[in-house]
């Protein structure tokens, strides 16, 4: 059964993937979201600030489904839903990460890049799952290769996918959602460019959209 944060994601149709350094800009990077037409954010673990900023951006901008990314222990997943993190993204299928977000009704979409990875979701229940290093695995043609025979199975590519590639990618059945870190720079949030960050979050936006009038 999806989780309704899981379907959400899905109606959203792009999730911006985020680095950030400095937890004092999530407040102003919530609302250049926001202003995009993008209320959704993957935080990632790649930082220190990273707690602190799924926080401090939950906190200002409760209209924002804000979840954890590249969380690699039961550790840093509990952080995440202490900080009030919605969802949580692996970068590989880690079945410890796993069963801590199932035991503590966390929705999961963990990282796949193999039939053998899909199998072991399955087994947990999940199959919602995050399709990752998509453009270096393979990209579109290994997605629907590797989506063939797991009819049901819905995958959120992540990695390499940009402006240019996210309308091929939300054209395939398979396909969820897309995780991308293009809308959210490390240097715009660095340099304070959240008006740049909201173009190209309204660029997404169109994008999914424009897709979605097509079907």
């Amino acid at each position: 059964m999806m989780s309704d944060t899981i379907q959400k994601l899905g109606e959203i149709g792009i999730i911006p993937v985020i680095a950030i350094e400095d937890a004092a800009t999530a407040v102003s990077l919530g609302q250049a979201l926001l202003d995009g037409g993008l209320p959704c954010a993957e935080i990632t673990f790649r930082t220190a600030a990273a707690a602190d900023a799924i926080r401090q951006m939950s906190a200002a901008h409760p209209d924002i489904l804000v979840g954890a990314g590249t969380v690699l222990t039961t550790a840093q997943a509990a952080q995440a839903k202490e900080a009030g993190a919605k969802f949580v993204v692996t970068p590989g299928f880690d079945v410890r990460v796993v069963d801590w977000c199932l035991a503590n009704d966390m929705p999961i979409t963990p990282g796949v890049m193999t039939p053998t990875d899909i199998n072991q979701a399955l087994a947990k229940g999940l199959d919602i799952l995050k399709f990752f290093p998509a453009e270096a695995a393979g990209g579109i043609k290994t997605l629907k290769a590797i989506g063939g025979p797991y009819v049901g199975v819905k995958f959120i590519p992540t990695g390499g996918i940009g402006e240019n590639n996210l309308a091929d990618y939300l054209r395939l059945p398979m396909v969820h959602a897309c995780g991308g870190s293009f809308m959210v720079k490390k240097q715009w949030i660095a340099e304070g460019q959240f008006d740049q960050i909201r173009r190209v979050a309204e660029t997404a936006v169109h994008i999914v959209n424009t897709v979605r009038r097509e079907k």
